[in-house]
């Protein structure tokens, strides 16, 4: 038995798919069930939150292994999970971190992901750490402007980087969580493409068939006010703020070759999740044309 945390996320909802399509018995932990109505018929449902420690030990009673999305800014959920994990009597633990934390000095985002990393570490349950860059599906954020007509906001100029699709993720996980060797391993996943945000719109543009307008004078606390219109915790917020100026000063991009050597093929090329995810982005009447 394999539980997913996370599971109706970008990952975890590929990763129940993946497990489930290779036969592995699989538990999702949600605390919405209809969010995980479209999963496969024979994966269970357990009702509960990684926030709330009383949920936790039904979720991981009888579990062999554990898949770990820890949500928020501080550590007590991790703690309280991998307490749970420990009593069930787990074998194995993945857990979702962040390149984060690779920054030399470690910016906030990179220091809660280190604290949770130690955490699972610190717990003597064999455990797998992955530390992805980007993700593709980052770009749903402007689904919104792309759908009025209004401009991407670009906070980050000349700076690259590599998006991984959260299937190829997922597909990592789906490898830690079911095959031997990978316990202590700690794997930096990114795609094989870089690209500047200005770039990765004129890529959903080809996908749409329509151009996309970029407003690259865009400042980092713009992006913050159109991300989180109610206004986001100002640690989160001024942690933002410290990636993007990071992302503008990276003018190379990280990239590893990680996924194909894990997974025997190129991770998935950005063009292709955008036709994937293309009526995302679509109006109602584009969709049907």
């Amino acid at each position: 038995m394999i539980l997913v945390t996370g599971a109706t996320g970008n990952v975890g909802r590929e990763l129940v798919r993946a497990l489930d399509r290779q036969g592995h018995a699989v538990r999702m932990l949600v605390r919405d069930p209809a969010r995980a109505a479209d999963a496969p018929e024979r994966v269970e449902r357990i009702v509960g939150d990684l926030t709330d420690p009383a949920t936790l030990p039904p979720a991981f009673e009888g579990a062999d292994a554990a898949f770990l999305l820890i949500p928020g800014l501080t550590v007590t959920p991790a703690a309280d999970a991998v307490a749970a994990a420990l009593q069930a009597g787990v074998r194995r633990l993945v857990l979702l971190s962040s390149f984060n934390v690779l920054g030399d000095p470690m910016p906030a985002m990179g220091r809660w992901h280190h604290e949770r990393e130690e955490i699972v570490r610190g717990s003597g349950i064999p455990a797998t750490i992955l530390r992805p860059g980007g993700y593709m599906s980052n770009a749903l954020e402007w689904v919104a402007a792309v759908k009025s007509g209004a401009p991407v906001l670009d906070p980050s100029g000349p700076g690259r980087y590599a998006p991984i699709d959260p299937a190829d993720i997922a597909a990592v996980a789906a490898v830690a969580l079911t095959e031997d060797g990978h316990a202590g391993a700690e794997y930096v996943l990114t795609g094989d493409e870089t690209f500047t945000t200005a770039e990765q719109v004129a890529v959903l543009s080809a996908a749409l068939g329509r151009t996309i307008p970029v407003r690259t004078a865009a400042t980092p606390e713009e992006a913050v006010r159109a991300r989180y219109a109610n206004g986001a915790p100002p640690a989160l917020a001024e942690a933002i703020l410290e990636g993007f100026t990071l992302m503008r000063a990276d003018t190379m991009g990280l990239r590893t070759d990680t996924v194909e050597k894990l997974l025997g093929r190129r991770p998935a090329r950005f063009a292709d999740w955008c036709t994937r995810n293309a009526d995302r982005f679509r109006n109602p009447a584009e969709s049907h044309r």
